[in-house]
């Protein structure tokens, strides 16, 4: 099968519709799928539930979505660096399910493995207990969290060859390994696409029976979230 795809309005044809779950890797402006968000922002659907560590920033990344309005609830974790979010939540258009960071991990990697729920100590006696079913275990309690499964995993990998074996650079493996699983279909991007059999098989961190669709979404302009600099010493 031919997973290679010309271009992200291609990758998604026929994948999206109003009211979708969609799993979306990358951790702030690191690692995250830029075509395929842009992609999604020029189709036009709506009412979006999104599984992402956080939401970009104003009008970057998934920001992009929300400036558009086209995301009805985020499941995150970390959501201080987006005014648009900020304002949406507080004047109640967006629905947001806070997740601790590791379990919101955890949520996908178990829904990829077909575990529908787990026990957890993370949270428990929080406002993120509330609501969730407690047990006891050794005489600590626990929260049961439930396991993620999406309409759509969209991702963005560094290379992979073309069927679809997967290599991320460096930190831009945060989230996307497990969001790539936890969706029945995952639309991946990559800065480049070698030759079955050019990848060294023990450096694969994502195998190619995860990825269905694929594109090159190179050249990147790599954003940066905040410019730190310290001023120049005298000399």
């Amino acid at each position: 099968m031919d997973k290679l795809y010309p271009n992200a309005n291609a990758a998604l044809e026929g994948l999206l519709f109003d009211g979708m779950m969609i799993c979306a890797g990358g951790f702030g402006l690191c690692g995250i799928p830029e075509r395929l968000i842009d992609a999604i922002q020029a189709s036009g659907v709506k009412d979006l539930t999104i599984a992402s560590n956080n939401a970009g920033i104003d009008n970057e990344g998934l920001g992009k979505l929300l400036r558009s309005r086209q995301v009805k609830k985020m499941i995150s974790s970390y959501v201080g660096e987006n005014k648009e979010f900020e304002r949406q939540y507080l004047s109640g258009e967006l629905e947001v399910e806070f997740c601790p960071q590791g379990t919101l991990a955890e949520r996908c990697r178990a829904g990829g493995a077909g575990i529908p729920g787990f026990y957890t100590k993370t949270g428990v006696g929080t406002k993120v207990a509330e609501g969730k079913e407690v047990k006891v275990f050794d005489g600590e309690e626990y929260i049961l969290e439930r396991g993620i499964r999406a309409d759509l995993s969209i991702i963005k990998g560094w290379k992979a060859d073309e069927a679809g074996n997967l290599i991320f650079r460096k930190t831009a493996r945060n989230f996307n390994q497990p969001m790539a699983t936890a969706s029945h279909l995952c639309v991946a991007e990559v800065e480049e696409v070698v030759p079955v059999g050019s990848l060294d098989p023990d450096q694969i961190h994502l195998p190619g029976i995860y990825v269905k669709r694929l594109i090159v979404g190179a050249p990147y302009d790599k954003k940066i979230e905040f410019r730190t600099v310290r001023p120049r010493e005298a000399a």
